[in-house]
């Protein structure tokens, strides 16, 4: 006979497990047919300072598994998503890697935003010879057999926008960041950059992630720019929402003061309010308003999924593109669970994705296309600068003598994975 608190407790228990069971049966995988399923880690901040961005990237993988799931799954199988909150804590980043590879037994993660967390769980898969999938532009500097890079480079984003910024808004620049490595390492490009091509760095600033004491950093930018210039922003998080407000409210607008962000996008307009940005731009290689069928398909099926009110970003389309190119590669190696087979296959992959065919190349990074938008009052980017084709990825910067010859080709195993160019 059960008492009642052992009553209570199988309840509570057979409760939580049937709500278990729905809910991965809802992503696409049932725990009791194993061998139908496939399980892949997603892994981002849902809570702490970067889940004002992260959130959104988790949506559109989620609606990418949904949508492969729909069509058939991979190799007949539904993928079983399994999600992990990694706080805006990168210990905590490396923690839930190392749980989904060991505990979850994933054969995939989709993973990350910061450099902070993917530097964090880097260890973690080249110990475990696994497999991560990035979706955000980063500083370049990496080549991991183990990492595929489906964000821009620093050529696919940075240096195109240094030089928009020379060509049209003057040769004064003043630096600000949040202070971790992406920043830092693209303040060091940008310096060398503008040194090559007679700009000048007027002053450089950096606040810790999720920071909000901009008052003096804003005091700065007014000193060094008096009569106005352009400001080159590497803030994260919620940072952002400080540094646009009181930007603001001190008259520094984008008619003398433009901005130039490289992680404000339709997600960060809409929280921060399109009141604060307008008139600023953003350097991405996707932006809502690309106008291709891929992408026209892509916006409909994430608003009907989540909200007529919901947009998309640059990130965001990165993360979908990461799902489908394993997904191409999963289906050419014929297998999910060799991941070695599934590295190599992935090499030359194409994908009609939304904001144009892009390719994956040996070095691990993607073709892509290189755009730079002007913040609209709906809250939607103007392209004020579109490219003609994709953009080949160098993970090396060539203003930065250190990192000069610096490249990556994982498809040929005599270069040991380096090799100079």
């Amino acid at each position: 006979m059960i008492s009642r608190v052992g009553r209570r407790k199988f309840i509570l228990y057979s409760s939580a497990a049937l709500g278990t069971s729905l809910l991965l049966k809802a992503c696409g995988g049932d725990p009791s047919s194993n061998s139908d399923t496939i399980k892949v880690g997603i892994l981002h901040s849902l809570s702490g300072t970067m889940a004002i961005s992260e959130q959104s990237v988790v949506d559109a993988e989620q609606l990418a598994i949904e949508e492969i799931n729909a069509a058939g799954g991979v190799l007949g199988k539904q993928i079983q998503p399994i999600v992990e909150d990694g706080a805006s804590d990168w210990p905590t980043f490396a923690e839930k890697a190392r749980k989904l590879i060991d505990r979850d037994k994933v054969v995939a993660v989709f993973g990350c935003w910061t450099s902070a967390s993917r530097k964090a769980v880097l260890p973690v898969f080249e110990e475990k010879k696994h497999m991560l999938w990035y979706p955000v532009q980063y500083e370049g500097q990496e080549c991991s057999n183990n990492v595929f890079y489906t964000g821009a480079a620093p050529n696919q984003q940075i240096e195109p926008s240094v030089d928009w910024l020379l060509a049209n808004k003057g040769k004064k620049f003043f630096l600000v960041g949040s202070d971790y490595v992406f920043p830092r390492t693209a303040n060091t490009i940008i310096k060398a950059q503008l040194k090559a091509k007679g700009g000048t760095t007027v002053g450089e600033d950096y606040l810790p992630l999720g920071n909000t004491e901009v008052t003096a950093i804003i005091t700065k930018i007014r000193q060094a720019l008096p009569n106005g210039g352009a400001i080159y922003n590497t803030l994260n998080g919620d940072s952002n929402v400080a540094f646009f407000k009181q930007m603001q409210g001190a008259g520094l607008g984008p008619d003398k003061y433009p901005v130039m962000s490289v992680s404000i996008a339709e997600e960060e307009v809409k929280a921060i309010g399109v009141t604060y940005l307008k008139g600023h731009y953003a350097a991405w290689n996707y932006f809502q308003t690309v106008n291709t069928p891929a992408n026209q398909k892509f916006v409909q099926a994430f608003k009907a999924k989540y909200g007529q009110n919901r947009v998309t970003n640059d990130p965001m389309e990165a993360a979908y593109i990461g799902v489908y190119m394993w997904k191409q590669a999963v289906e050419k190696a014929g297998t999910a669970e060799d991941l070695e087979a599934v590295r190599k296959a992935a090499y030359g992959l194409t994908f009609d994705a939304p904001e144009g065919k892009v390719t994956m190349r040996p070095n691990h990074h993607l073709a892509k296309w290189v755009r730079i938008g002007k913040i609209r009052d709906d809250g939607m980017f103007e392209i004020v600068n579109s490219p003609k084709s994709a953009v080949d990825p160098i993970p090396w910067n060539q203003f930065v003598a250190e990192t000069k010859g610096f490249a990556c080709d994982w498809s040929d195993p005599s270069k040991g994975g380096k090799y100079k160019v």
